[in-house]
């Protein structure tokens, strides 16, 4: 898709805005238009952003994701209606840490063009989390921006965005922090449950092999080492020397199984397959939830899942 420069942009807000109003009016699932006016209007860049949002406000908000489920948030194009909700939006809220900003850099035209600004109008979700950094050569100084892996990051989230929330809609302070906290508690729960469970781990199993190196963070707070064929998605993907190191790495040990993620071409690492003679034992998440009404179509079961699916991959025996 080609990028849209700014002069396109502000013609494609002018018919966005024409086509979608400027009153408080969204189109719910059933296609018809019902009256939001009384909800603050909340924009995510992504699904699992959107999804945190929604457990904390359940329906007291108006909320749009802008990146579709399954899509890749790295390299995006937003639509009229992105541009739109944007404009018309009380809160937007983005991941950071090089992921909306990196690329094309589609973020920060789209908050220009809705005349948003940071701080006031649009707020970093990752505020407090611990950066790590990419490793490629030449790309040691930008950050990883999969922190969500790691739930306790995942909280830190929760928290920022709850706050934010609070302040923009204080009519709906007491729901929000009730919701916030249950939502907190549970996502404890599971982390608990997590750090327990990869402990059984023999030590020449904890190499989680996947496509990209999306799971630093992960493989950090559930004491894994991560291997992967390429750094990021906005880069090249399997190249001869990538697919060599990869093969060396996972021929040097014992690692019984690999992944490969939902929201990547899975031919390279079939390739990687054939090559080793080691399986791929099961998709996992790392950019987006499911579709609706598939496992993973949450951020809690997209964790969940990945965290079940991992450790019962790599407590197999290699065939």
């Amino acid at each position: 898709m080609k990028k849209i420069t700014k002069g396109l942009l502000g013609l494609i807000l002018t018919i966005g805005l024409a086509a979608c109003g400027n009153g408080g009016t969204d189109t719910d699932s059933s296609g018809e238009v019902g009256d939001n006016s009384d909800k603050i209007g909340v924009v995510a860049t992504n699904s699992i952003l959107a999804d945190m949002i929604y457990n904390i406000t359940g329906d007291a908000v108006d909320l749009h994701s802008i990146v579709p489920v399954g899509t890749d948030p790295h390299e995006f194009e937003p639509l009229p209606v992105d541009i739109a909700k944007s404009t018309d939006a009380d809160i937007v809220f983005y991941n950071g840490l090089n992921l909306e900003t990196g690329g094309n850099g589609w973020f920060v035209k789209l908050m220009e063009s809705s005349k948003k600004v940071e701080g006031e109008d649009y707020f970093v979700a990752s505020t407090g989390v611990e950066p790590f950094y990419l490793t490629t050569t030449g790309e040691t100084t930008n950050q990883d921006p999969h922190a969500w892996l790691d739930i306790q990051n995942g909280i830190t989230y929760v928290k920022n965005m709850t706050e934010v929330l609070i302040e923009k809609d204080s009519k709906n302070k007491e729901l929000y922090t009730k919701n916030s906290e249950d939502y907190i508690e549970k996502l404890e729960e599971l982390d608990a449950r997590a750090k327990s469970q990869f402990n059984d781990l023999p030590e020449e199993k904890k190499l989680l092999v996947t496509s990209e190196g999306a799971f630093k963070y992960f493989s950090h707070a559930y004491g894994l080492e991560g291997a992967f064929i390429w750094e990021i998605n906005t880069e090249n993907q399997g190249t001869p020397e990538q697919m060599t190191q990869i093969i060396d790495k996972i021929n040097a040990t014992e690692v019984p199984v690999l992944f490969v993620e939902t929201s990547v071409d899975p031919r390279t690492m079939e390739r990687v397959s054939k090559e080793t003679g080691i399986e791929i034992y099961s998709k996992i998440f790392t950019d987006s939830v499911a579709k609706k009404g598939e496992p993973g179509d949450s951020y809690y079961d997209m964790l969940e899942w990945n965290l079940e699916k991992i450790h019962e991959g790599l407590e197999t025996d290699r065939k």
